[in-house]
């Protein structure tokens, strides 16, 4: 099995962004960890930018095992259902990717 990041940029929908990260924060990510199988996941908030103007405000990060990085995305569409979706998330404009490791983890020592 091989470790996968999943990465998930998205935003509210106008208006209704206490609603989006009350779903996201308190719903959508336990949902996500028990339906698909993943193994940890944590949000972002953008802060700060230099050069091009970012999309997406908010980015999720998933860590889970797979043998493929299709597998994965097969395990989340295959998922969907047991997650309760919300009119807050602007799905027309979220992105999905999935990143496999390209080298050992670099940790400064204890």
């Amino acid at each position: 099995m091989a470790t996968f990041l999943v990465m998930v940029l998205s935003n509210p929908v106008e208006g209704r962004e206490d609603e989006f990260n009350e779903w996201y924060e308190h719903t959508h990510l336990d949902e996500v960890l028990r339906s698909a199988g993943f193994r940890s996941a944590q949000r972002f908030h953008l802060d700060a930018e230099v050069g091009f103007k970012a999309s997406h405000r908010y980015l999720a990060l998933y860590e889970t095992e797979g043998e493929s990085a299709q597998e994965v995305i097969d395990r989340l569409n295959a998922s969907r259902g047991e997650r309760q979706q919300s009119k807050s998330i602007d799905s027309r404009g979220a992105a999905l990717w999935v990143f496999s490791p390209t080298g050992e983890r670099h940790e400064l020592p204890a």
